[in-house]
């Protein structure tokens, strides 16, 4: 009976810090997924007031201009 009770509390040991260990890489990965939000939303803003300052065309670095 001890034994079966230290194998239950070794297992038990064991769970609880598999569930810390997932908790602190849950947390971790949140905070790197709002960091990651915060950079696309900053760069999904700064594109559309690209676009809007852009007059519509898209110049390629090897293109003559259209007046040549």
């Amino acid at each position: 009976m001890q034994d079966r009770i230290e194998d239950l509390e070794s297992h038990i040991a064991h769970l609880a810090r598999t569930v810390d260990d997932l908790s602190e890489t849950v947390s971790r990965q949140a905070t790197e997924i709002d960091r990651l939000t915060t950079r696309v939303e900053r760069l999904m803003r700064r594109e559309a007031e690209r676009e809007q300052d852009q007059s519509g065309g898209i110049y390629l670095g090897d293109e003559r201009p259209p007046h040549w």
